[in-house]
């Protein structure tokens, strides 16, 4: 390579990808701002991440043209970020960009001054416009610095003022009623032909339908369970999910679920792996299963380190060319599948449904394999047979193209996002490979990426774990230590998630409004310090907190931590109804606060026997304790009985009389 810059020092793909620029990038950090200021220099903070499409044609016309570069390293002091490495850098910075333009993405570039003040910023620049921007910002801050300094000024309030004030009074109450009132309008944006919002392009935001589907229990609301069943099923048939190898990309570029951005992101999967287990829980639709076992198959296959590590992405592009590893022409599936291909061609729309461009098919579905078999005078089954066949065949020449990169750095986050998922496979399923898979995965984030003071490390590449640890991180491994807890009755596992909640306390709570930061008071500040409050592609690390602590507060007897989750609730609960889709995780924590919720304890030898019977039926309002010995914590204290297994519902820790079986345990649920 004729260029090598200082990012080969280090972990993170992106920056790895941008190694060898003839850009003279600094990585984030002190050693940059203190260049910045020694040299008098606008620092240029460019933020993106490995599977974004537009970050590298930004890298191919800019940042690896000779001369752009030289004008880029003569003018400014370059930094070069990974917004999933660090999402603290990125809030901030996305938050002037959009003070500025109006609007947000990647790549995000963003001009400050030495100190980290923002200044101006964009998203993709094409080079022309990237020549003018590089060259306008220098000479302003060469010839007139006061009016750099006023913009600094100006916008570094804007991001400050930005942060949430807190409640307008006291802190609102959340009952069934006011999450109807949240529902309501919500629902006036549906898109009942194709499910998802009444919008392009479409995201699949798992959140929202989780929370719609167990809002559709306790409101016993089967018009919302149409719409949740509408979008899984279009989101399933759709292009956006992978037919051959399992797994979802990113989002659809249009409203039908057809044009995929075709970036595979580990956070998408383990939160659709969650939410399509509960939602065969709830409706028993095979379609459902068969979509949880292939993305399971796929993060296994394909997203899985030998560690018990996940990695975080598959690329968009591969030979430079978006969705090319995925996209068929027709010829070339006919000639692979042979008599195979006027049955494949129907099922999977390989006609003027699927087509996409240049000659170009996306295999999609629009009919379920019932409806299928009928056209074609087929028994169900073997229609199945045939098509899995043609699939298998398609996949095995698939894999012989050339590759999308892979992000091969592990995110604490993330990580525990597909632990959840895989629980929540095992939870339905039963298949005993999703638990261990999470429990591997778990295991080696504790034993390997704890810090000397009890902390989270937040990435793991190449046997090196770096940064502290944000709210997001241990927010989800809480909740997923939780969920393993339960799935396993190992009382390890429920101390970790406590141990890791009274970390997150000590260190990011704000005392004035009890919500908590996104980042650590150990870490070095920056121009803001944020609190993540709404919920988005992924939850917000303050509602992922506040439903690990309501469930520990729930198992370990805790008050404090019950009245901590509530009490953040209710600071926020006066925002939600403006924008309901945005606080859909806290609205799930709302749900459990107003509506019955249970402790499901179980003690005694046959403990473990008793759970798996229990834990195939969907009881998203309850919380399960218990072990096949003498145990501390308080719901088990004293409930041991060595000779017999009983079963105790609990409400609001009163306890009706103990049952024997699983059956019983479920009528006292009403869910016999």
């Amino acid at each position: 390579m004729p260029h090598t810059n200082r990012l080969i020092h280090e972990t993170s793909p992106y920056l790895l990808q941008h190694a060898h620029n003839p850009v003279d990038w600094h990585a984030w950090g002190p050693e940059a701002l203190e260049r910045a200021a020694r040299e008098n220099k606008m620092l240029l903070i460019s933020i993106g991440y490995s599977a974004c499409h537009w970050c590298h044609v930004m890298e191919r016309e800019s940042f690896e043209d000779e001369a752009i570069a030289e004008l880029m390293n003569k003018l400014f002091v370059c930094i070069k970020v990974d917004r999933e490495e660090r999402p603290d850098v990125d809030q901030v910075y996305m938050n002037a960009v959009q003070l500025v333009s109006g609007h947000g993405g990647w790549p995000l570039n963003c001009f400050a001054l030495p100190d980290g003040r923002p200044v101006y910023g964009g998203t993709y620049y094409r080079p022309e416009q990237w020549r003018d921007v590089l060259r306008s910002l220098a000479d302003m801050h060469a010839n007139d610095p006061a009016k750099v300094e006023k913009y600094a000024e100006q916008l570094t309030r804007g991001v400050r003022q930005s942060e949430w004030s807190g409640p307008a009074g006291i802190p609102a109450a959340m009952d069934m009623a006011a999450i109807k009132d949240l529902v309501e309008p919500w629902a006036d944006r549906f898109d009942r032909l194709e499910g998802g919002a009444n919008r392009a392009p479409k995201f699949p935001l798992p959140n929202n339908w989780q929370f719609l589907l167990r809002y559709s229990r306790a409101a016993s609301d089967p018009a919302i369970l149409t719409q949740v069943k509408l979008t899984l099923d279009k989101m399933a048939f759709g292009g956006i999910y992978d037919h051959l190898g399992g797994g979802f990309a990113r989002y659809s570029t249009d409203s039908l679920w057809k044009v995929p951005h075709f970036e595979k992101m580990l956070y998408d999967n383990g939160q659709l792996l969650e939410l399509y287990a509960e939602a065969y829980q709830a409706t028993g639709d095979p379609l459902y299963a068969r979509v949880v076992r292939e993305t399971a198959a796929f993060v296994a296959r394909e997203l899985t380190a030998p560690e018990g590590a996940f990695y975080s992405a598959l690329d968009a592009d591969s030979e430079g060319v978006e969705g090319k590893y995925y996209v068929w022409s027709k010829e070339e599936i006919e000639a692979l599948l042979g008599e195979g291909f006027p049955l494949f061609r129907d099922a999977y729309n390989i006609n003027s449904t699927g087509y996409w461009e240049e000659g170009n098919y996306i295999p999609l579905r629009k009919q379920r394999d019932a409806e299928l078999a009928a056209a074609a005078g087929l028994p169900e089954d073997d229609l199945r047979s045939r098509l899995d066949a043609c699939l298998i065949k398609l996949l095995l020449v698939r894999e012989k193209r050339v590759r999308p990169g892979l992000d091969d750095k592990t995110l604490t986050a993330w990580n525990a996002l597909m632990s959840k998922g895989l629980l929540a496979a095992y939870r339905a399923l039963g298949d005993a490979t999703y638990l261990a898979a999470a429990e591997k995965n778990l295991e080696f984030i504790l034993t390997h990426g704890r810090r000397p003071d009890g902390g989270l490390h937040r990435t793991y590449k190449a046997g090196r774990w770096t940064i502290n640890a944000f709210l997001e991180d241990y927010a989800g491994m809480a909740e997923a230590l939780i969920d393993l807890y339960q799935a396993t009755f190992a009382e390890k596992w429920l101390t970790a998630a406590g141990e890791l909640a009274e970390y997150a306390i000590a260190h990011f709570r704000d005392g004035d409004s009890g919500l908590f930061f996104f980042t650590s008071d150990l870490d070095a500040p920056l121009v803001a310090r944020k609190l993540e409050l709404m919920d988005n592609v992924t939850p917000a690390s303050n509602s992922a907190l506040a439903k690990a602590l309501f469930a520990l507060g729930e198992l370990l007897g805790e008050s404090r931590f019950s009245e901590m989750a509530a009490a953040m609730l209710g600071q926020i609960a006066g925002d939600m109804p403006a924008y309901a889709s945005g606080y859909s995780n806290w609205a799930m924590l709302g749900l459990s606060l107003a509506a019955p919720f249970h402790e499901i304890v179980i003690a005694g030898p046959d403990a473990e026997p008793v759970r798996k019977q229990l834990a195939t039926r969907w009881l998203p309002d309850a919380v399960f304790a218990g072990a096949s010995g003498p145990s501390r914590l308080p719901l088990l204290a004293g409930r041991f009985d060595p000779l017999r297994t009983r079963i105790y519902v609990c409400r609001d820790r009163v306890c009706d009389l103990p049952v024997d079986s699983a059956t019983e345990a479920l009528t006292r649920l009403g869910r016999a």
